[in-house]
């Protein structure tokens, strides 16, 4: 009777332990659980650290909510119809407070299901709205379309858009090889567009150039005034008269020279 005790206090003892070790569970730090009675998705929320649950009847399904990154790359044509192959990195995360209903109509495998599919969507969508070209020169307005799109496709899925980056498009050869001519194209337009314009200053400087002498040579002109001549005439006469020493040229024959004195006083 006495050993019946012992035994019957062991047994309750094991079935206690068994119990508290069954009835407690731990969340783990950046995830929340999902509490699940029968297999049935219960409204309550478990947050990290150490929670009691009814052993054998419920259970806790951990769902990561710190922020995730995807990267993929996906093919996609423009609106010019070029075909464009787009590398994304995507980082998203599940609403804290509705992981119950994430994993109730998605599932646990909801990256698979919602988060690749919807990046594809969103980018090909997009991607068709621009041409080629604008897809390189407008990438900021093409990954803010991106992102506004993708982020109401995975909220409607209790996720949260954290950021989208389009690292790179990436186009065929044969278009890459029609970027690169024309861009020469255009470098050798500019250039003949810059010697046209400088060969045009420089033309332009030589009309200046020339009207400035026009002009200056009209207005020596104007300054010649029969004054001007007759003191120029004056001048040359007293500069002969200081050179003359008083004595008149010796000739042999024929008339003798006139100086005209009346100048002279």
């Amino acid at each position: 009777m006495k050993y019946g005790k012992f035994i019957v206090s062991g047994v309750i003892l094991v079935l206690v332990i068994v119990v508290f070790i069954f009835s407690g569970t731990k969340v783990e730090s950046g995830h929340r659980g999902v509490l699940l009675q029968l297999g049935a998705v219960k409204p309550t929320i478990l947050t990290e650290g150490f929670h009691f649950k009814i052993p054998f009847i419920q259970s806790v399904e951990q769902v990561e909510v710190r922020v995730q990154k995807e990267e993929s790359s996906q093919s996609a044509a423009s609106k010019d119809l070029q075909m464009v192959t787009a590398k994304v990195a995507v980082n998203y995360s599940v609403d804290p407070g509705k992981v119950n209903k994430l994993y109730q109509e998605i599932g646990p495998d909801f990256r698979a299901r919602i988060v690749d599919p919807a990046i594809a969507e969103s980018l090909k969508a997009i991607t068709a709205q621009y041409t080629a070209e604008e897809l390189i020169s407008k990438r900021p307005d093409v990954s803010a379309k991106v992102k506004e799109m993708l982020s109401k496709k995975l909220t409607k899925y209790y996720m949260l858009l954290e950021d989208i980056n389009i690292k790179e498009f990436a186009f065929s050869e044969e278009f890459n090889k029609a970027i690169e001519l024309k861009q020469t194209a255009e470098q050798n337009a500019l250039k003949a567009q810059r010697d046209l314009d400088r060969i045009k200053i420089e033309a332009e400087q030589q009309i200046t150039q020339a009207k400035a002498e026009a002009e200056s040579l009209k207005l020596k002109k104007e300054e010649v005034t029969p004054e001007l001549i007759q003191l120029k005439q004056i001048e040359v006469q007293e500069k002969a008269l200081e050179k003359w020493d008083g004595r008149l040229p010796s000739v042999t024959g024929g008339a003798t020279p006139f100086i005209d004195l009346s100048g002279v006083k």
